[in-house]
């Protein structure tokens, strides 16, 4: 049985401002680090193999406050857990998008990556991340969206996959070619 924990990054400015992030490299803010530090230290009773990061900087940031409490040495990173592509509306609020755009920018082609792409490069990343880490136990830092689609694609009984909140901790196993959701997006370390 493989264990994976997925995790969402500390919040940033452009979560508080509601603002969409995507490929933006936007860094955690001081409450951001405090909730990672906070996860760590949840997490420091438990045995951890390996440690994966997005290529973001608040997803390797989070990655490295937890890996540190963890005395997990290095934390790697791979952009197949990134966040999808936001587009010509990466950095906007929903109120933005509905003035520039209107009611349908939902609809339009503002070069945001899509659904599909998102889910195959994710499912890509987890069929090699089994194949070489059979049996151990491994977190995952990534993002909100990245992980919804992903949960949504392994576990389409939880179709559709609510919000995730910032630092959220997902515990996985995948035993006999068959995934299970052990706890989902939890946050009693920030209560």
């Amino acid at each position: 049985m493989t264990q994976i924990a997925i995790i969402r990054h500390g919040t940033t400015s452009w979560n508080k401002a509601g603002k969409l992030q995507g490929h933006s490299d936007i860094p955690l803010d001081e409450e951001g680090i405090t909730q990672a530090l906070k996860l760590g230290q949840r997490l420091s009773g438990e045995t951890w193999d390996l440690i994966y990061s997005s290529h973001l900087l608040r997803a390797r940031q989070t990655a490295a406050i937890i890996a540190q409490e963890l005395n997990i040495e290095s934390v790697i990173e791979d952009s197949r857990i990134g966040e999808a592509g936001g587009g010509l509306i990466e950095g906007t609020t929903e109120e933005e998008r509905l003035l520039r755009w209107g009611p349908s920018w939902k609809l339009m082609d503002l070069g945001m990556e899509s659904n599909e792409a998102v889910v195959a490069r994710g499912l890509s990343f987890m069929q090699d991340l089994l194949s070489e880490n059979s049996g151990k136990k491994i977190l995952l830092v990534s993002h909100g969206s990245f992980i919804r689609q992903m949960l949504d694609a392994l576990l389409p009984q939880m179709h559709p996959t609510p919000a995730m909140k910032n630092t959220s901790f997902t515990r996985l196993q995948f035993s006999d070619e068959n995934w299970k959701c052990e706890l989902f997006n939890c946050v009693s370390h920030l209560e």
